[in-house]
């Protein structure tokens, strides 16, 4: 299994549930000093690549035998609206977010299909494609993009026996996304709207992503699994 953003705090979650449960994990991330404290905890094997580069994507994925793959780094970007955004943050957020998880699809999809044994690709998207979110016109339009690039995926590789879908978490509330959904004028709105009333956890994220992954799913493909107390339902 490849599980790239592995450094992150969901991307670390998963790699934790995969390794209990025995799978042969890759955890790949910028910088191989990033992921010492994932893989020393869990015996995960260590990659780097620049998300932002084919060529080093290319380079690091070519020859791997995979089975699984999580497309879980990410890049928020800034909190704008459409008439204030930074055009450099909004490129450099589909670069990451969307081409980036592209091109290791492109690539990892190349070596499952060369094993002849079929797989599951699993993209972390998020519940920002799914409803407009204020502030969100960067992120929502990648992880949109995102869901789209799940679809055709699966439409494409379902004839190798690779499944492609993907989860769409709602905020899961670390110190980085404190200094905005933690604001009482956020937060408090945003949770009276959602039926569960709580922000997500990274076990929370973690959870319906291997069950995605397993045989359990064996006939579920091309879908954008909300994990957000039921927000996207209103």
């Amino acid at each position: 299994m490849l599980v790239t953003g592995a450094a992150g705090g969901i991307g670390g979650a998963i790699v934790r549930h995969l390794t209990r449960r025995g799978a042969d994990v890759i955890a790949a991330g910028r910088t191989l000093s990033s992921l010492d404290a994932i893989t020393a905890e869990t015996g995960a094997r260590a990659l780097g690549f620049d998300l932002e580069s084919e060529e080093s994507i290319r380079e690091a994925i070519e020859g791997l035998d995979l089975w699984g793959v999580v497309n879980c780094a990410g890049f928020g970007g800034e909190i704008a609206t459409p008439q204030d955004t930074d055009i450099s943050v909004f490129d450099k957020v589909i670069a990451v977010n969307a081409r980036g998880a592209l091109l290791v699809t492109k690539y990892a999809a190349r070596e499952m299909i060369r094993r002849g044994r079929g797989g599951a690709i699993v993209n972390v998207s998020s519940q920002a494609s799914l409803v407009a979110l204020g502030g969100h016109i960067s992120y929502g339009s990648s992880k949109a993009a995102l869901d789209n690039i799940t679809r055709v995926s699966a439409l494409e590789l379902g004839r190798h026996g690779i499944r492609v879908n993907s989860v769409n978490p709602t905020v899961v509330m670390t110190p980085m996304s404190a200094w905005y959904w933690g604001r009482e004028e956020i937060e408090k709105p945003f949770l009276e709207q959602m039926p569960l009333g709580k922000w997500a956890t990274e076990d929370d994220i973690a959870g319906p992503v291997v069950f995605l992954l397993s045989d359990e799913a064996g006939m579920i493909t091309g879908v954008s699994l909300p994990i957000d107390g039921g927000y996207s339902s209103r």
